[in-house]
């Protein structure tokens, strides 16, 4: 960059020729001074050098000149860093729209009433468009610095475009929650002249949250609706299943089912994700009752019958305890789908698939279902259960799912299993394919167990069926089923699971921290420690945002030791960003710096995105002057040298001078 000196020369040398700035549009309001000495003419030569390159569309010149204004006379007038930075706005180049953004964030912190609305709602929506989120986000907070949102449909397109990618999924979700505090702060009057967040918002910030794998956050957002009165809607339900399955709080999620069940059966299709979920959680529960009694409900004839008070709209679902008379209520519309709202869903785990009409099991969800029943030894009633949803959905036995299951126990060594199988079915004159007896037999014959085989033949007989048995049979390999695929890599992942317990203690700390029962849940979080029970990520993040309510930090500090512990005792596991955030969040208010910078530590190697400019936010709200003007030769001992350094050193991070 040049100097202020080799500017006024090289300007000093051109042609002063005043008549020409008469020619200036009027909208342009720079007024022609009464004087017309050298430095005014300095100034007038670069304003129009200015000018003439951003209606030429010469971005480089532009860019060049403005930096040469501002060296010598500061920020130029509000209509020319409006010109220059809409014109880097209406580009795709990623270099001019950073620009733009580092521009009105300077401005923003030293002359912020050069900024015109427009201009930076132009600007946050070319920079989430062109997939640059951090500038994108910085933008949009300048705005609400200044309660001063973009209108409604654009909102909607900025965060349409920030959850695309994993790091401006971080940023909405930081931002929605901004917003939402500012609703909480603000008065009446000044609240409803912020733009206020709709339905779709949360939408697609909660999307983003399942499908990155933030479910802890989703959580929190979940719980903003109701405090920002904002009512769920039927996507807004589904996406809600999938948080609350990734989280396993399966008694939070129950308490939507009454009223889905109860909306109209053209509706059914939509709501196919919310009870693959819900079966889902019954899984990770070990309850295979309520798992079969849903399967069973589901593939009978529905007919809701809508009590009066969900005829007249909303219905209300509890978040926590439902005895907490000051506990948040989401208000929930189960029959209103957003029309132009898209999500996307990963159908490779679904459990229950939606097919001419009525609800089939998926392989995935036949595998799981096979594996708990052989697990508690109830073939019996696997067996009940399955000729059950096969007559309700009128299966032909060709595609019975009955002999699919036999199938793949011949194919997985479990014989017992499949004859125990067979003897139900025959009892309940239910027909098998006559190739599973077939199979079975072989099988007998292959591993050697011809007291077994004679009693199938004698089965065979019995029911009629013709197999010529030769040696030849005894070569016949079952062939592998995609079911048998299926229930193989289940149990594969079930090595690694989280035990059943885990989520049980989960529900009930959940619950008590919500009460604000503290005492209850740090009782049941010390005797999950004693039953040497693994806690996972949503055990700790439960246990901080109940301290957090109170402002227990210090809490918050041993917890923190017990989350490293588990790190290494758990094969150095790394847990969710969201649980990291917070704690971060929390040690800045408690004031805990070298935890702070600990924190930081970690998620830096370990490549989490920083969102810098919240922590920053935290900071300036509960220490703005914290060791501002001390360095550590000011410290009285070295414990408080110590902490200046971590704070200065945090100040530094976050860009605090």
């Amino acid at each position: 960059m040049r100097t202020k000196s080799e500017i006024s020369e090289k300007v000093k040398d051109e042609n002063c020729n005043f008549p020409n700035y008469n020619s200036m549009k009027k909208e342009n309001a720079v007024k022609q001074p009464a004087t017309y000495n050298a430095a005014v003419c300095r100034r007038w030569i670069l304003l129009e050098k200015l000018e003439k390159a951003l209606k030429e569309h010469q971005l480089d010149e532009a860019w060049k000149t403005y930096q040469d204004f501002k060296l010598v006379y500061g920020y130029p007038e509000q209509l020319f860093i409006s010109n220059l930075i809409t014109e880097f706005s209406y580009t795709t180049d990623s270099k001019y729209l950073r620009r733009a953004s580092d521009l009105a964030l300077s401005i923003s912190r030293e002359k912020s009433v050069l900024l015109r609305h427009d201009v930076m709602t132009k600007l946050v929506l070319s920079l989430s468009r062109a997939q640059i989120p951090v500038p994108a986000s910085n933008i949009l907070r300048i705005m609400l610095d200044k309660n001063s949102l973009p209108s409604l449909e654009v909102l909607r397109m900025v965060f349409l475009h920030l959850v695309k990618t994993e790091t401006g999924s971080y940023l909405a979700s930081n931002i929605l929650e901004e917003i939402c505090y500012c609703f909480q702060k603000l008065s009446v009057k000044k609240s409803c002249q912020l733009t206020k967040p709709d339905v779709t918002i949360f939408n697609l910030v909660l999307d983003s949250c399942a499908r990155f794998g933030n479910c802890l956050k989703g959580q929190q957002i979940m719980e903003l609706m109701p405090i920002t009165g904002v009512v769920a809607d039927a996507d807004s339900a589904v996406i809600i299943a999938r948080v609350h399955e990734m989280n396993g709080t399966r008694d939070e999620l129950k308490k939507f089912k009454d009223y889905i069940d109860a909306v109209p059966v053209t509706l059914s299709r939509h709501y196919q994700q919310f009870y693959d979920r819900l079966i889902s959680l019954h899984f990770k529960f070990n309850d295979i009752d309520s798992v079969s009694a849903l399967l069973l409900e589901l593939s009978g004839n529905r007919e809701p019958n809508p009590s009066p008070r969900e005829q007249k709209g909303y219905c209300t679902v509890s978040i926590g305890s439902d005895k907490i008379k000051m506990g948040l209520k989401l208000q929930f519309l189960p029959q209103q789908i957003q029309k132009d709202f898209v999500y996307k869903v990963d159908g490779k785990n679904e459990l229950v698939l939606y097919k001419n009409g009525k609800f089939v099991l998926s392989n995935n969800g036949l595998a799981k279902l096979v594996i708990e029943y052989k697990r508690c030894g109830r073939i019996s009633d696997l067996s009940k259960l399955l000729i059950s949803i096969q007559s309700m959905l009128n299966s032909p036995p060709n595609n019975s799912s009955c002999s699919d299951v036999i199938d793949a126990c011949i194919y997985l060594g479990w014989l017992e299993t499949a004859h125990d199988l067979l003897e139900d079915f025959e009892s309940e004159k239910y027909s098998v394919r006559e190739s599973s007896y077939k199979y079975l037999l072989t099988c007998y014959y292959k591993e050697n167990m011809p007291r077994e085989a004679e009693g199938l033949l004698r089965q065979i007989k019995k029911v009629g069926i013709g197999i010529n048995f030769s040696d030849d049979m005894k070569e016949t390999a079952v062939s592998k089923s995609d079911l048998a695929n299926c229930i193989i890599q289940h149990m594969r992942e079930e090595e690694n699971a989280t035990p059943v317990l885990v989520h049980e203690y989960n529900s009930s700390l959940y619950f008590f921290t919500k009460a604000k029962m503290i005492e209850d849940a740090t009782q049941t979080y010390r005797k999950l420690h004693k039953m040497k029970i693994q806690a996972n990520a949503s055990t700790f993040f439960h246990m901080i945002c109940g301290y957090s309510s109170l402002g227990m930090y210090r809490e918050i500090t041993s917890l923190w030791g017990d989350i490293k512990r588990s790190m290494v005792n758990n094969r150095n596991t790394v847990y969710n960003r969201d649980l990291y955030e917070l704690l971060l969040l929390n040690f800045i208010r408690g004031g805990y710096f070298e935890r702070v910078m600990e924190v930081i530590g970690f998620m830096i190697k370990n490549g989490m995105f920083l969102d810098k400019w919240s922590y920053k936010t935290e900071f300036l709200k509960f220490h703005r002057d914290l060791y501002r003007t001390l360095t550590e030769s000011d410290a009285k001992d070295e414990t408080q040298s110590k902490r200046i350094e971590h704070v200065q050193a945090f100040r530094n991070l976050v860009g605090i001078s």
